[in-house]
């Protein structure tokens, strides 16, 4: 095992300081390992999830070469893949891709066009909320990590307007359970790649709204407008110090409701009961504005994702959008190469760490089978 790092290196170095997981420790578990402590309904932090890895890794007496970059991963001439590194190289039959998903933060082309006087950063840059300058703040992203931000930026007592696109609504808690205890028994996590309608979509929906606190706290548009976070539509373009935003705000927002809707539906109706409780629909102001003077702003916050980084890969397998193509993390074309990690991999809870056992167990499945057909190969040879 190559790592360019520590172990859970990406979770010491390149999150913020508060972060919490959105799920509950119950559901912070890895193949042989599982969460034991006193509170399973919390939510880890940082330095809790980081001696959880690095527990783990001893538990398995995993061979961790730590602090090793790759540099390349080719074909060789006549089957395998040549891996070489900072510290070496090696040649394997088998090579699996285990490098996340959110190598690079995903920023869109119109931040070129902001006023070069304004701060920019990603959330793999920011760390607390004194590190930025002290004005008013634009956070372009409202899933999981934009309102997290902002909801943080608004109790330091900044000025934080935010950006809204495409987003997920969920409520921390439904019935009296976490939410995700309801995905859990619904079958909604188990949902596997080869029985939604549209795999691609499912792949690129965004996080949900939720954030994991002792309180056990909703935070959707509605928590942060009360704290006097200002909305407006997704960023479209800039021209000067001139913002423009989408006018469909409202539309937006009102998808955003209609499936939280269903999803409470569909949890009432599994456990035949009549509807419950439903969250306050999205507050949005009869006319949000779509021009913003970038003047009267002093940073600008990216939450508009990441990507994958394949800079490294020298296998002929990826889309035109860059990302590999792979059916539920068995690598086209490339035989021998397996992707783990990303979202929706093989089932809807691929991105959450609990996910990882039953994906890493069917792709070692058929890890096991490739490396016998290559045994066999070479033994008919002889």
């Amino acid at each position: 095992m190559l790592e360019r790092g520590d172990v859970a290196n990406t979770w010491k170095r390149e999150r913020w300081d508060s972060l919490r997981l959105l799920t509950p420790n119950w559901q912070t578990r890895l193949p042989g390992l599982g969460y034991d402590g006193a509170d399973p309904d919390g939510f880890m932090g940082m330095p809790e999830l980081i001696a959880f890895l690095e527990r783990y890794a001893e538990h398995i007496d995993a061979p961790v070469r730590t602090n090793t970059t790759v540099t390349s991963v080719s074909p060789l001439p006549e089957q395998g893949y040549l891996v070489e590194t900072d510290d070496g190289e090696w040649e394997a039959a088998a090579v699996v891709l285990a490098s996340g998903p959110y190598n690079r933060p995903r920023v869109p082309a119109v931040a070129a066009s902001l006023p070069p006087e304004l701060e920019q950063l990603t959330p793999a840059d920011y760390k607390r909320p004194d590190q930025l300058r002290p004005g008013r703040v634009l956070v372009v992203g409202a899933s999981a990590t934009g309102i997290q931000l902002a909801d943080e930026l608004l109790r330091s007592g900044r000025d934080v307007t935010v950006a809204v696109g495409e987003h997920v609504r969920m409520p921390r808690s439904y019935r009296g359970r976490d939410i995700m205890w309801w995905l859990d028994r619904i079958g909604r996590l188990d949902e596997r790649y080869d029985e939604v309608d549209d795999l691609v979509r499912a792949r690129h929906v965004p996080s949900p709204q939720l954030v994991g606190t002792p309180e056990r706290a909703d935070l959707d548009l509605n928590a942060l407008t009360a704290q006097g976070a200002t909305l407006v539509g997704r960023l479209a373009a800039v021209n000067g110090a001139t913002a423009s935003f989408s006018g469909s705000l409202r539309n937006v927002c009102n998808l955003a409701d209609l499936k939280l809707k269903r999803l409470l539906d569909a949890i009432d109706a599994w456990e035949g009961l009549d509807a419950g409780p439903r969250p306050e629909p999205t507050r949005v102001d009869e006319n949000p504005k779509v021009l913003l003077d970038l003047a009267g702003f002093d940073t600008v916050l990216w939450a508009t994702g990441f990507r994958a980084d394949y800079s490294w890969l020298n296998v002929p397998v990826l889309d035109r959008k860059g990302e590999v193509r792979h059916d539920g993390g068995v690598v086209r074309d490339a035989p021998g190469l397996y992707r783990i990690g990303l979202n929706f991999l093989r089932r809807r809870k691929s991105s959450f760490i609990h996910g990882a056992e039953d994906d890493a167990r069917e792709l070692v499945e058929h890890l096991e089978g490739h490396l016998g057909g290559l045994r066999l190969e070479a033994e008919q040879m002889t």
